[in-house]
């Protein structure tokens, strides 16, 4: 049996490597299985939890969708949508914050790393996002998310939101408990600078990334200029302890030939760091170059790219409107 699968990537633009690798390759996957019900959400609403220049969000936006289809992800197939389209996530949001309870979001270990010291002067919309998440989620009828480490918290949050509903209204599995889909193989890409940080856009040098629309001669570059160690190649995954730059570098290679770890070490245990980078990179190239080229293509297409959005909303909407219209009969509006 299939399953219903939603998901959703903030439009910061700049998506990179990280990003394809921890999420992007998987929905892929997902929406290439007929039997699963995709939807894949640009989460626009929860980008203005911090403040955003208009015109780079809206820029923004159109660079997700065109990285989802030029990553492999079928609109078609899949319902690829901007979340602040469907009026439903936005009114689900404020019920299923008047259901939540304080102490369950001052548990949540990421609004106190993104807020920092001075979480006085976080916006309200950050501290209070997961339950925006939970709406998204459960508007659908999702059965599966996607989820990173650093989304565990929120997708636990969104399971106690449903049943306390269901039980506070006493409509057995009305909002459906949804499942994490957690990806087995190696997925969280570090700084190539840094292999103790995890790869960022906002990181200030750009050779600590791969970004999505970089060209052949910048992978090359970046990887070349990638941080190692001055030890040799690993020889097995003990020999990785305390080594994060290797471990990072051996990971991405490991998940994008879709090998594990282990026959990634054994196939370079006797070469050198030179050798195996140039190895990374021809592989770098040959899988991303092609994204990064479509994702330009598409860019230039504007029209189409608002059109796929439209088409999409236009879906999730139906979807989405019917359940917050049974979620007001059951409050009682």
């Amino acid at each position: 049996m299939g399953k219903k699968i939603f998901s959703g990537v903030q439009p910061t633009g700049n998506l990179h490597l990280g990003n394809y690798l921890g999420a992007i390759k998987n929905f892929v996957k997902l929406n290439n299985d007929t039997a699963n019900e995709c939807i894949f959400c640009v989460v626009d609403l929860h980008a203005i939890t911090v403040k955003q220049d208009p015109k780079e969000l809206k820029k923004n936006i159109r660079e997700t969708v065109a990285t989802f289809i030029a990553s492999g992800i079928d609109p078609k197939k899949s319902i690829i949508f901007n979340q602040s389209g469907v009026a439903a996530h936005s009114e689900g949001a404020w019920i299923l914050s008047c259901v939540a309870r304080m102490g369950w979001l001052n548990r949540m270990t990421q609004f106190k790393e993104k807020a920092g010291k001075d979480k006085e002067k976080a916006s309200i919309g950050l501290y209070s996002y997961p339950i925006l998440m939970a709406a998204d989620i459960l508007l659908y009828d999702a059965t599966h998310v996607p989820v990173g480490d650093d989304q565990k918290q929120h997708l636990e949050l969104c399971r106690d939101i449903a049943q306390k509903f269901n039980n506070d209204f006493g409509v057995v599995d009305f909002l459906k408990v949804p499942e994490p889909l957690i990806q087995k193989e190696f997925s969280r890409i570090m700084s190539l600078k840094d292999g103790s940080k995890k790869m960022s856009k906002s990181e200030l040098s750009d050779l600590s990334r791969i970004n999505l629309t970089d060209d052949k001669d910048q992978i090359i570059n970046k990887i070349k200029k990638a941080k190692t160690d001055p030890l040799s190649m690993p020889k097995s995954i003990n020999e990785l302890e305390g080594r994060p730059e290797a471990q990072n570098l051996l990971g991405i290679f490991a998940n994008l030939s879709n090998l594990t770890l282990e026959t990634s070490i054994e196939r370079f245990a006797s070469n050198n760091f030179s050798d195996f980078k140039k190895e990374l990179s021809a592989l770098l190239v040959n899988k991303i170059v092609p994204i990064s080229e479509e994702i330009k293509k598409l860019l230039k297409d504007q029209s189409y790219l608002d059109s796929t959005l439209l088409e999409g909303v236009e879906k999730a909407d139906k979807i989405a409107s019917k359940k917050i219209k049974n979620i007001k009969e059951i409050v009682g509006f």
